[in-house]
């Protein structure tokens, strides 16, 4: 396996970088019955934000960008906001890279927490977190469903505090 490394964002990282993150909201959207994206122009905007404390890349020595992760800034704390590894890459250790590289970044900035939010749905990114250390529960937003369309949520849920809820 080639080796991956991560380092700043660069300009000429654009193109790559637009990609992984119309990816990210595919995904999303498709987990939620959403219409598909219209092709990463989130990414246009999400590079103007005034919070963006840096943006990293994993690449890879031959098929070039192959992951992205930023770092939003919230007072002493972060967010980490995005994080994607293309599809053809996880299961592999790109995305643990990229978590542990925004935790140092953050660690040198003297932040005392850095959070995520991963979708609720999405339990393979729960659980990839959660084992790279991600495991304080330290907010939780509810939602109710004004559509209340049955077919559009998954049966299976999630307790907390002995209440279910639906994912």
């Amino acid at each position: 396996m080639s080796p991956v490394t991560v380092r700043s964002y660069r300009p000429s990282d654009h193109a790559a970088s637009r990609r992984l993150w119309s990816e990210l909201t595919n995904e999303h959207n498709q987990m939620y019955g959403e219409p598909v994206d219209e092709g990463g122009e989130g990414f246009e905007e999400y590079l103007t934000r005034l919070d963006l404390g840096g943006l990293w890349v994993a690449e890879h020595a031959d098929d070039g960008v192959i992951g992205l992760v930023g770092l939003v800034l919230k007072g002493r704390a972060g967010e980490v906001e995005p994080i994607v590894v293309t599809v053809t890459h996880r299961h592999k250790g790109v995305g643990r890279k990229l978590l542990r590289h925004v935790a140092n970044e953050a660690r040198k900035r003297s932040m005392n927490a850095l959070t995520i939010s991963p979708d609720s749905r999405n339990v393979d990114a729960i659980r990839s977190l959660h084992a790279a250390g991600y495991d304080v529960v330290s907010s939780i937003e509810l939602t109710l469903d004004l559509e209340r369309n049955p077919h559009g949520w998954q049966e299976e849920g999630l307790e907390l505090h002995e209440l279910p809820f639906r994912s």
